[in-house]
């Protein structure tokens, strides 16, 4: 594996415990308001996994879990290897994900390394490629979310509520979805780092937290689990 990024302790990326996160770099989607440009684009900080490793060993009974996040963790094939030398030294496990790739999911669902599962699931269908990019396909991620229901795995979904999202289009999220057991909706906040080409997308004036939870009692109407975080 390779990292690009840590936060050593986190008390807000797992829920209910204490962690440390781990951002991978590189991934598939182009979302305008990624607050991780960084990481998918020119890569120039790796950080030394050896290094990693001991500051986990020496962690150990101080946090109580690893997230991984990214960029795109289920991009990288050695991924299900790293979880399990992390279940190894006795952590509980997060993986932060798009979705994109249900086969990977398959996977680490399969291998049992990973104790919870956050998916973002970015827009309605008909929508994902106007704000994630030419390469998402929100039929894997629902297919990724739909595994995770079946093998009756402990996760969340994540949507960040953008300002090009309406009421209408966060109804017709949550009717694709199928019955979520936490659906976390998140305020849109600018990034610092974006491209030029996105600069109208991010200068549109965000929903304020009265108007997000307003949305949030509309749409338990279709999924009961709404959380907010604000």
């Amino acid at each position: 594996m390779i990292f690009s990024g840590i936060v050593k302790s986190s008390l807000i990326d797992y829920p209910g415990k204490i962690a440390t996160v781990l951002f991978v770099p590189g991934c598939n989607y182009n979302c305008f308001y990624c607050h991780n440009r960084g990481l998918i684009e020119e890569i120039t900080d790796i950080l030394d996994l050896n290094e990693i490793n001991e500051f986990l060993q020496k962690r150990q009974g101080l946090i109580d879990g690893v997230v991984i996040s990214g960029g795109e963790p289920t991009l990288h094939d050695d991924l299900p290897l790293f979880f399990k030398s992390l279940k190894n030294l006795g952590y509980l496990t997060k993986l932060d994900s798009n979705g994109s790739n249900p086969e990977m999911i398959s996977t680490l669902i399969e291998q049992g390394h990973v104790d919870y599962f956050a998916i973002d699931y970015k827009a309605p269908i008909d929508k994902y490629s106007l704000y994630c990019g030419d390469n998402s396909d929100a039929i894997k991620v629902l297919e990724s979310i739909q595994l995770l229901i079946n093998n009756h795995c402990q996760f969340e979904v994540r949507t960040t509520v953008i300002p090009q999202l309406s009421l209408d289009d966060l109804i017709q999220m949550a009717k694709e979805l199928p019955a979520i057991p936490r659906y976390v909706l998140n305020p849109y906040r600018k990034p610092i780092k974006y491209l030029s080409i996105h600069q109208e997308l991010v200068d549109t004036p965000p929903y304020s937290e009265k108007q997000i939870s307003e949305f949030a009692e509309m749409l338990k109407l279709y999924q009961e689990n709404v959380v907010l975080m604000f």
